[in-house]
């Protein structure tokens, strides 16, 4: 299961579709292209941070999610053009009146539908 710490992160998650551009076959031909569900959300550096350990493994997370199971994307090579990218920053002011900064990164989850087994 999705830990319920970071279920929050999942709120404003976009689904979109990752196009994957096929890989050349040994004769020369292109392979055919895949298209996979996928969650795209801006996160802050340090919740990335948090939940980095918890990539490239399944979690099935609840709310909106239930019934699926989502895989945050790293470093897998087939995936390169979905590893986390900048999100911007925002400037703030803390109520002390600190000004601070908070970096933001674009990560992407692949989506995909469970199924369970029931027994007879």
């Amino acid at each position: 299961m999705w830990p319920d710490e970071y279920a929050f992160l999942l709120e404003n998650a976009e689904e979109v579709d990752l196009h994957i551009t096929p890989a050349t076959r040994e004769d020369g031909t292109p392979g055919k292209a895949i298209t996979r569900k996928a969650l795209k959300v801006r996160i802050s550096q340090q919740d990335f941070e948090e939940i980095w350990p918890l990539a490239e493994a399944r979690y099935r997370p609840g709310g909106r999610f239930s019934g699926k199971a989502i895989t945050l994307i790293t470093t897998n090579p087939h995936y390169k053009s979905w590893h986390p990218s900048d999100g911007g920053s925002e400037e703030s002011v803390s109520a002390s009146g600190q000004r601070y900064t908070t970096r933001y990164v674009i990560v992407h989850f692949l989506l995909d539908d469970v199924r369970e087994t029931v027994e007879a």
